[in-house]
């Protein structure tokens, strides 16, 4: 997607950080900052909120400028009550 639109997709289990390193490397630039932005909200969103809410999903959108957007989705074991969580 990102030779059409310039825009880059991280996530899966453990996988996020080494998609935003292998994106830094196909634009030929560092982009240390996203992958600290990816863990701080992953962070926020599970231990933060305290909603009863399991994060289970993380995907991060980036461009090769810097500029990210964070989609999450939670669960609530109890009641089966799925919840996203958006970041920009």
């Amino acid at each position: 997607m990102e030779k059409e639109s310039g825009l880059f997709v991280a996530g899966g289990k453990g996988k996020t950080t080494s998609e935003i390193e292998a994106a830094s490397e196909k634009v030929g630039r560092y982009l240390s900052g996203l992958v600290y932005a990816s863990r701080l909200t992953a962070k926020v969103d599970t231990s933060a909120l305290q909603d009863g809410y399991q994060l289970y999903h993380h995907t991060f959108f980036f461009t090769h400028q810097g500029d990210w957007a964070v989609v999450q989705q939670g669960m609530n074991g109890t009641n089966k009550y799925a919840r996203r969580y958006h970041w920009a």
